[in-house]
Formats: structure tokens, C-alpha cells, sequence
């Protein structure tokens, strides 16, 4: 075999320019990219130290033959050639990577299986033996590549992926590929600003990915030291005393770069689970006396007390999946913002994002942007100065002088111009529905309801929380533009209403079908306890789409309590029974509340309790309609607030408000006592009263009656109707 060889290095998509500095540097010759790629010549030396040293690589791919094929036969021919018993004994082991596609072959296991049949074919001995198929573990990792009609075959001597370090064994939900950490920490300038002995810290550092590669890169530790085995362990064309005379070099440099004073090295991370896989993890790499690691969310890392030492923040801000992300991503950025220009001035900050558009929130500027792909999704890489030149801020909102006294002055990031408007608006309803509100004793009621048709979102307050819902807009807005608008809006709601951003909740209310409406959205569980004509009520701003209580209902709710004294209740469709507590507490002599949901009931008996109104109170599941029809009870204040449509399992066929809502009053009807009252509503906006009910039935449309100042605005947020026999 020649001493100058071909060789091949792969990696993750961008890095390529980074990868061919690197193996430049570490001997490479006749260097080029290709697409996730580079390729150049060096010795077996050469190829060694690629191994050994490359922190970007995932592959060394050591080419031993190229030949043009046409077709299978032709590839079967092109590998069949090579002397194989250079590389492997008959009874070693085999593994077969097969690549690309065309000359006839558009299945790669197809293709796998003819380069092992030529392999196998020319080292099978006289007596049969011959190579064993092992996947995971080869004595030889063959790689062929089909490109353009010609056949580029390869020795992997990296064997298992080169980003697998060895020391990460705990990592957390979307950690990101060590390979791809290190370029990331070269492209923010790490190596220079670790070489002036500068600082490194990550606040959301997970479990350490940034600080463990940062702590290689300054310690000069290469990145597979502890790499035992090897693609080329077990090849028969491995020198071994060529590789031990590296290897040695490689840990004497470590010894000298662990024996220097360590540099400063620090993460923080909020999520408790994470704290000890981190420090596990530095630990396996030797680097426990160069890392710690503390738990604390963004607003607590603190960089190095001695105001002379600067250096580097690096972060990867998680990704959201969630409906309702936007809300707490932006916040997080403007956290970051505020930190790094309250904490890190002088410093350097790297952030690396999906979403590049959440980093223009931080109120900085970044003076330096590159592309990188981590997987399939793309990202940026924001470089940013720490220097007040760099600053994008201005004065706080209206209405947070309360809150600023808490935190440490800092600027607030400047609002856009149409997120300026758009908090003016907030803090215009907020003095005009507020004073309502005091004045009534609520606490909870609606901001705003898409009052700006650009910025489609109802605001709630719950006391100190605000519940937020996004209209989704329609095909014809432009979703770019749609989501600039959202995260301008989103910025200026803490700001203009003087609330911490923690105490914001955001969902998107799509069209709904069937009990969408009711589904799961997240699994928190936490409930807040909130109160309306004197009786206390439980809500939940994150788990599901609506809270458990309906705002637009709460002038029905207070007439029900008015009304109810002496009273036997029933309530349809109750839901959380809102209406039934009331009743009760308004001296209801009874109450029988249905609904087809037990998550629903029992949050309607939890609701009962917490108003120690647990007697009396009958909870009944079952589909309403069915229900009617057995039940021969009679109740003299009937609610009924049904759904637009409901398809649960539980029930047969679907409820259509519009079509059945004639014979669900006329059973509801049916169990009114003399001289009793029924209220009816519901919010599907094309609803049209059937005009059959007026010849039975007194009938009076109230919708005007039940609607308070925070839905005057908004008249179609439901109808509602009084019905008594005649």
C-alpha cells in the first residue's frame, strides 16, 4: 500500500469550510469541500491525527479504490477487485455502509449487499470460511459511495461516529451533536479569547455540552483521547507503533494543558433533573477541576466577580413545540437581553438559534451572523459585542414603575413601532375597564379582544396572570408577517401592563371541531384560585384551550345566584359548573349539574368543595341529550350553555347546536316546574333560534342583558335567551 493515501472526512452540513481549516492545519494536503465534506491527501500519520484531533469530523474515510459502474454487475466487478487480505482475515468481521444512488441501483441495502457479497466472495478460503456480518462492532467498516456513475469506496477508520466523544451518556432532550458544539464554540471565537485566558459560561448550559468541548479546546485535550476502539483497531493495515506514538503525544499534551491554572468555566441550567447528568458528564471527561455547574434560570448566572475578567457567553436557547411557545421563548431572549447588558458588558455572547427572529428581541445587535444546520433544521449563529454601542433599548412602559423597583435598573428593549401601538392600546383599556373592574370587584375579565384587527389576540386577567389566545389568522396574511406581529405583541404586554413575563400564558385558538376545544393542550396541572361574586373558583391557564371559567358568562352567572334562593338547579353541559357554585351560594335548595366529561366534573367538584358547597350538589356524566330523556326530575332554574358541536365516543352520534337545539330545549322544557325558568346560550355566531319555540314557550332574548363593559365591544361573543312556559 502507498504511504500517501486519499482521504475523506464527513460532518454535519455547514461546517465544511471549518472542517477544511482544521484538517489543514492538522496536515491535510490538496484540501477541497464537497457537500458535507472535505477531501485532500495526507499520510497514515495524517489520517491518525484526524482521528485523534478533529473536534468537527464524524468520519475518516481512508479511500482504497475509485472505479466507474454502470450497473450492479459492474459494481460487483469494481470491489471484487481490490486484494482485500490487505485489509481483513477471512474470519474477521464486516460492516457495509452503502451511499448514493444510480448505475441501475436505487436501493442502498441493494447496494450494501452486493459490496458484501464481493468482499466476502473474494476472501472466502478453500475450506468456506469467510467474514462475518457484525453492525455494530466490525473488525473492517467498509463505505462505498455511489456519485455520478462513479464508485468511491473507503475504510472508516473513525468506526463509531467521531462526535461520540465518550463522556456524554446523559444528555437532555435536544442536545446538540459535540462536533457541532465545538464548531460553534470556534465560529464565536473561543480558541482566541481561551489562549487570553478570558472566561466561558453557558445559562442555559443543559448538561454541558459547550463548557466540556470549551474546556477541551483550552486544556488542549483532543477530543478522542479516550477513544478505546477504533475503525482501524482490528484493520490489518494499521500500524500500531505509529498510533501509540501519537496516542502518547496526545496525552502528554494533556498533561501539560490539565496542570495550568484552569481557566474559568461555568453553567447554569433551571431544569433540577439536568444538574447531575451535566456534572456526570464532566466528570467522565476529566474535567471536573475546570467546570461547575449550578442550577439557576437565566436571570441568576452570574459571570466572573472580578469586574476585569471577561470572556465568552454561549447559549442554545431551547426550541419550542408547543402551541403557546412564542410567549415564553420571547421572554426568554429578553431575559438574555437584560442579562447580558445588566451583567456582561465587555464581554462576548454567542447564541445559537432556530429562530433568528426571537434573537433580534434581546435588544442587541449582533455584529456577525453563520448559517449552521443542526440535523435538518436550520439555525444561526449570533455573534454579539457586549458594548453599550451595540444596545437597541428604551424606556419602560407605562404602568412598570411598581415592578421595575424589584430588579436591578435596566433598560427594557425598545418596542417596535407597532408593538408601541399596540401597548398604548393595552394601557388605554387597562385605565378605563380597570376602574370598572375595582369598582364591580373583578378580578378577572377581558383586556382586549382583537380591538386592532392586526394584532387578532383576546387578553384576559386573571389578578396577576394574563391568558392570552391567538386568533389564528386567516391563509391570506402573510404567516411571516403574522408572526412578527405576534412576538411584537408579546413583547409589549409585560411591558405596558407592569407584569412579569413569567405570568404570561399564550395559546393559538384554531377553528373548532368537536370537543377540540376541550383537549389537553399541556399537563402542568397547576390550578389558581380566583374569585367572582363572593364565591372562589379554580382556573387553568395552561393546560387546556379555554381556563374553566368563560368571562362572557359572568353577568349569567351572578343573575343565576340572584335568582336561585329556594331554588332546585340544573345545569347542562356545566362544564366546570361555574353556574352550579353560584347557584348554590345564591341558597339553590338543590343542584344537579351534567356533563359528559369526568376530567370536568371533577374539577366541578373541586370547585364545589373549595366553597364548602359539597351538600346538595348532585355531579351526574352522561351525554345531555340521553340524560334529558331518562331523567324525570324537576328543577325550577334550568342553564343550559351547550357546545357549538360534540362528537365525544361516549356519546351516540354528534350534537349540532344549531340542528338540535329545538329538541334539547323541548326536553329541558319538559322538567321545568310552573313558574320555573330556563336560560339558554351559546356562542356559534351564524345561530338562528328556531321560531317554533316562541309558539310553545314565552320567549325573550337577553344577550344584550348578559354582556359586561369587557365584552360590550365584542356583542357576538354569545347569545342567550329567557324561556318560561306560557
Amino acid at each position: 500500500m502507498t504511504d500517501r493515501h486519499e482521504l475523506i472526512l464527513t460532518c454535519p452540513k455547514g461546517l465544511e469550510g471549518l472542517l477544511l481549516e482544521e484538517a489543514t492545519a492538522l496536515g491535510l494536503e490538496e484540501s477541497r469541500e464537497q457537500t458535507s465534506a472535505i477531501r485532500g491527501f495526507g499520510t497514515l500519520e495524517v489520517a491518525y491525527r484526524l482521528c485523534l484531533w478533529s473536534r468537527l469530523a464524524n468520519r475518516v474515510l481512508l479511500v482504497i479504490s475509485r472505479f466507474p459502474t454502470v450497473d450492479a454487475e459492474t459494481l460487483y466487478q469494481g470491489v471484487h477487485a481490490v486484494d482485500w487480505a490487505d485489509h481483513l482475515q477471512p474470519a474477521g468481521s464486516l460492516a457495509v455502509e452503502f451511499s448514493g444512488r444510480g448505475s441501475g441501483i436505487d436501493n442502498t441495502h441493494f447496494g450494501a449487499l452486493k459490496v458484501k457479497d464481493a468482499i466476502v466472495d473474494r476472501l472466502r478460503t478453500a475450506s468456506g470460511e469467510r467474514p462475518s456480518i457484525d453492525k455494530l462492532d466490525p473488525d473492517l467498516r467498509v463505505h462505498l459511495r455511489l456519485d455520478k456513475g462513479q464508485a468511491v469506496l473507503s475504510i472508516d477508520l473513525s468506526g463509531h461516529s467521531l462526535h461520540q466523544r465518550g463522556y456524554r451518556l446523559q444528555q437532555g432532550a435536544a442536545p446538540l451533536k459535540e462536533n457541532l458544539a465545538a464548531a460553534i464554540l470556534m465560529r464565536a471565537g473561543w480558541p482566541r479569547i481561551a489562549a487570553a485566558g478570558g472566561a466561558l459560561t453557558d445559562p442555559m448550559c443543559g448538561v454541558g455540552t459547550f463548557l466540556v468541548e470549551g474546556a477541551m479546546m483550552a486544556a488542549d485535550i483532543a477530543p478522542n483521547l479516550k477513544r478505546e476502539r477504533w475503525g482501524f483497531s482490528a484493520w490489518l493495515g494499521h500500524v500500531p507503533a505509529l498510533w501509540s506514538r501519537l496516542h502518547a503525544e496526545a496525552q502528554a499534551r494533556a498533561e501539560v494543558g490539565l496542570a495550568k491554572p484552569p481557566l474559568w468555566i461555568r453553567g447554569y441550567e433551571a431544569d433540577p433533573r439536568l444538574i447531575q447528568p451535566g456534572r456526570n458528564n464532566i466528570e467522565r471527561a476529566g474535567l471536573a477541576g475546570w467546570i461547575k455547574v449550578y442550577q439557576g434560570d437565566v436571570g441568576d448566572f452570574e459571570p466572573r466577580p472580578d469586574q476585569n475578567q471577561k470572556g465568552l457567553v454561549i447559549c442554545n436557547p431551547p426550541y419550542g413545540e408547543r402551541l403557546g411557545d412564542e410567549a415564553s421563548l420571547l421572554y426568554l431572549y429578553q431575559n438574555l437581553g437584560e442579562r447580558l447588558r445588566q451583567a456582561c458588558l465587555g464581554w462576548e455572547a454567542a447564541v445559537f438559534t432556530a429562530a433568528p427572529d426571537l434573537g433580534k428581541r434581546m435588544g442587541i445587535r449582533s455584529h456577525k451572523q453563520y448559517a449552521f444546520w443542526n440535523g435538518a433544521l436550520p439555525c444561526k449563529l449570533l455573534l454579539i459585542k457586549v458594548e453599550l454601542d451595540q444596545f437597541v433599548t428604551g424606556q419602560r412602559g407605562a404602568g412598570h414603575e411598581e415592578h421595575s423597583q424589584q430588579q436591578a435598573p435596566v433598560e427594557q428593549a425598545r418596542l417596535s413601532e407597532g408593538g408601541q401601538m399596540f401597548a398604548n392600546r393595552l394601557q388605554k383599556n387597562l385605565r378605563q375597564l380597570g376602574k370598572w373592574a375595582r369598582r364591580e370587584g373583578i378580578e378577572c375579565y377581558r383586556l382586549y379582544d382583537a380591538d386592532m384587527p392586526e394584532y387578532a389576540l383576546a387578553i384576559d386577567l386573571y389578578g396577576d396572570w394574563v391568558h392570552v389566545q391567538e386568533y389564528a389568522p386567516p391563509r391570506s396574511i402573510d404567516p411571516e408577517k403574522a408572526q412578527v406581529r405576534l412576538l411584537d405583541a408579546l413583547a409589549a404586554i409585560p411591558q405596558a401592563l407592569g407584569i412579569p413575563r413569567e405570568k404570561v400564558v399564550v395559546k393559538r385558538r384554531e377553528r373548532q371541531t368537536g370537543t377540540r376545544q376541550y383537549e389537553r393542550q399541556a399537563s402542568q396541572g397547576e390550578f389558581l384560585e380566583v374569585t367572582e361574586g363572593g364565591v372562589k373558583l379554580l382556573v387553568n391557564l395552561t393546560d387546556y384551550l379555554d381556563t374553566g371559567l368563560f368571562l362572557d358568562h359572568r353577568p349569567l352567572r351572578l343573575r343565576i345566584q340572584r335568582e336561585a334562593a329556594g331554588k332546585r338547579f340544573l345545569n347542562l353541559f356545566c362544564y366546570t359548573a361555574t353556574a352550579t357554585v353560584h347557584a348554590a351560594k345564591g341558597g339553590a335548595r338543590s343542584t344537579t349539574s351534567v356533563d359528559l366529561s369526568k376530567t370536568y366534573l371533577d374539577w366541578a367538584r373541586r370547585n364545589l368543595s373549595l366553597n364548602g358547597l359539597s351538600d346538595r350538589q348532585r355531579l351526574e356524566q352522561g351525554d345531555v341529550m340521553a340524560w334529558l330523556e331518562e331523567d324525570r326530575g324537576e328543577y325550577d332554574l334550568i342553564f343550559i350553555d351547550p357546545p357549538t358541536f360534540s362528537n365525544s365516543k361516549r356519546m351516540e352520534g354528534v350534537f349540532d347546536v344549531q340542528r338540535d337545539h329545538q329538541v334539547l330545549l323541548d326536553l329541558a322544557m319538559a322538567r321545568l316546574a310552573a313558574g320555573g325558568t330556563l336560560y339558554f346560550s351559546n356562542n356559534f355566531r351564524k345561530f338562528v333560534l328556531d321560531a317554533s319555540l316562541s309558539e310553545r314557550y314565552a320567549v325573550e332574548e337577553i344577550s344584550s342583558e348578559t354582556l359586561d363593559e369587557d365584552f360590550r365591544r365584542n356583542p357576538r361573543i354569545h347569545r342567550a335567551w329567557k324561556l318560561q312556559a306560557r
